[in-house]
């Protein structure tokens, strides 16, 4: 079995959000940070080059492969902010309706602004997600 890519490690989450260049994608991110560090009641750490994570979790699926991973997270890419949702979004259908302009991958979240969502809708969202994977992951 291949190890994961992307770890934890000891890079500066400063130093990544004061890199990103754009004002308002460098501001959301700051405010996403503020919002999941209130979520876990952790500070962020980075997960390889450009992830925000909160928090951790053990895995281990049926294959035998297991490791550690975050709550919640985030990253600014190219095309919009992703949101590392690990609860998956099924039990969140009504939060969702109410969120504002976004897309969905399996776990993933993705906004072009925080100018096109309800922030409180967010907030919630993540805090149930994180309340999720650490009832599920004890």
């Amino acid at each position: 079995m291949s190890d994961l890519k992307t770890k934890k490690n000891a890079a500066s989450v400063k130093a990544y959000l004061d890199g990103i260049i754009d004002d308002q994608r460098r501001k959301d991110c700051i405010k996403i940070n503020k919002l999941m560090e209130k979520a876990t009641g952790e500070k962020g750490a980075m997960w390889g080059k450009s992830i925000v994570g909160f928090g951790t979790y053990h895995y281990k699926y049926a294959s035998g492969r297991e490791g550690d991973w975050m709550l919640t997270g985030f990253s600014s890419r190219k095309q919009a902010l992703t949101l590392y949702i690990m609860s998956g979004f099924n039990e969140y259908e009504t939060l969702l309706k109410d969120l504002g302009k976004f897309k969905t991958g399996v776990s993933c979240l993705y906004i072009k602004s925080l100018n096109d969502i309800n922030i409180d809708i967010l907030e919630e969202l993540i805090r149930r997600s994180v309340v999720h994977m650490k009832e599920t992951n004890k």
